[in-house]
């Protein structure tokens, strides 16, 4: 037994990820792996949280409809002109290349939140499947106030779940792409399959006649349910673009764009946000209104699509936890050095496991993923200026790196300075991260000009 262990230990050392140098030519991947991968992570378990959440905030028909329109181009254009680029000249992780710009002890610190947000993240959509795993053993889900655990059998569920997703995550990127090239059409084509079978159930004729009327009425009617803020235009809008801010402005998705060919491959996030974070948004949004506006993911897919969609909810929390547990692996393999990237995606998603049991990380996703934004959103404005401003600006960039800082005194500052702002900004959370990303920009590269005139000075 003991030498079947060491074998496999052996076996998946050998699953190198780069870690910690530029991906190399023989491994670029065509544009198909980055499509299929996107596909399958926006088409997700989440998307029947979110999408159902905005009808219960009261979200109107027409600003659901321009505010993703335009919010998932805005966020389509972050891949595509901030994020790729930049991963596509380094070939790195952000987590390794955080170390150039900030130092280690700089680095250590971010990554570790780094990986701490996206188990929080991956543990959602871990619990959201386990709702609709539940329906087969009738164990009850949580209801929108619970915070804790509500039983044994929910608990068992949830580590079942996280530990098949686990076992995928810590095969690597090929194997995820792979993968969700497999599973997310199908689960796409389920989404919309239950949509338009909740349709009759509101009341819409089968020539489609009166289905405005009822989108306006019935579904999303603009009057939010007790205890929920009413969402507008703007609210829609900003919530697409930055649903997705730690990867894409945040650049986290650099761990992905480093095997890309070229950085217009960031186009190819569109295959993800369009299928599902529209219109998979918006068939929620027709489910949970057809059971009566209660917010239980496997409920919806159970009495729209029946076994179709327990098996689409299930797949879909899988193809989204798997690239976010592999993420926060690569985040901590920077700080544990000594570990091979398997291990520390095995204990990434042991820990995102015990998370997932708690319902509050998927009852309040809404405000939690503009939080985890927001938290990681200033490294990535100081790594954007870093690798495109400082130069232009005649400023020796990675200096944290060539002078061997353990950690860059105006990384720190901006980031810490940053959030102190956002959070006091009297402005919706949705619409604190803008401001402060102009914020982390400017103050970082005055700080890093007024440093350099300081070294020069001290030269003198």
């Amino acid at each position: 037994m003991g030498s079947r262990l060491s074998a496999l230990s052996g076996r998946l050392d050998k699953l190198y990820e780069f870690d910690r140098e530029p991906v190399t030519a023989d491994k670029l991947q065509p544009w198909t792996k980055f499509a299929g991968l996107y596909a399958g992570e926006h088409v997700a378990a989440t998307e029947f949280v979110i999408g159902a959440f905005f009808v219960l905030h009261g979200v109107t028909a027409g600003d659901l409809l321009l505010g993703l329109l335009f919010g998932n181009l805005l966020a389509v254009f972050s891949w595509t002109f901030i994020c790729a680029p930049i991963a596509v000249r380094t070939r790195l992780t952000l987590y390794w290349y955080v170390r150039k710009v900030a130092g280690p002890g700089l680095m250590a610190i971010y990554n570790i939140a780094n990986a701490v947000l996206y188990c929080i993240l991956a543990g959602a959509m871990i619990a959201v499947s386990a709702t609709a795993v539940g329906l087969a053993f009738r164990i009850k889900s949580p209801s929108l106030s619970d915070i804790l655990p509500t039983s044994l059998g929910w608990v068992l569920i949830v580590f079942v779940l996280g530990t098949l997703f686990t076992l995928l995550a810590v095969l690597g990127f090929e194997k995820l792409s792979r993968f969700a090239q497999v599973a997310s059409p199908w689960i796409f084509v389920i989404f919309i399959a239950g949509a338009l079978a909740a349709l009759p159930r509101l009341g819409v004729r089968p020539d489609l006649s009166n289905l405005v009327e009822i989108a306006r009425t019935k579904i999303w009617t603009g009057v939010p349910v007790a205890g929920q803020a009413k969402l507008g235009f703007g609210h829609i809008l900003f919530f697409a673009w930055f649903c997705n801010l730690a990867m894409h402005v945040g650049l986290s998705d650099m761990a992905v764009f480093r095997y890309a060919k070229r950085w217009t491959y960031g186009l190819f996030s569109a295959f993800g946000v369009y299928p599902g974070h529209m219109l998979a948004w918006a068939a929620s949004g027709v489910m949970v209104a057809a059971i009566g506006r209660e917010m239980n993911p496997g409920l919806m897919a159970y009495e729209t699509a029946g076994f179709a969609g327990v098996g689409a909810l299930l797949l879909a929390g899988w193809t989204t936890a798997n690239p976010t547990l592999y993420r926060a692996g690569l985040a901590l393999q920077t700080v544990t050095p000594n570990w091979p990237r398997w291990k520390v995606t095995l204990a990434a998603g042991a820990a995102t496991t015990v998370l997932a049991c708690f319902p509050v990380v998927f009852m309040k996703l809404l405000d939690y993923v503009a939080l985890y934004g927001l938290i990681l959103m200033p490294i990535g404005a100081i790594v954007f200026a870093e690798h495109w401003i400082l130069p232009r600006l005649g400023i020796e960039p990675f200096r944290a790196e060539k002078l061997g800082w353990v950690v860059n005194p105006a990384a720190l500052a901006v980031w810490a300075g940053t959030l102190g702002v956002v959070f006091l900004l009297p402005l919706h959370l949705y619409f604190k991260w803008l401001p402060g990303y102009g914020l982390a920009l400017a103050s970082y590269s005055v700080l890093s000009a007024f440093g350099r005139k300081k070294a020069a000075g001290g030269a003198r």
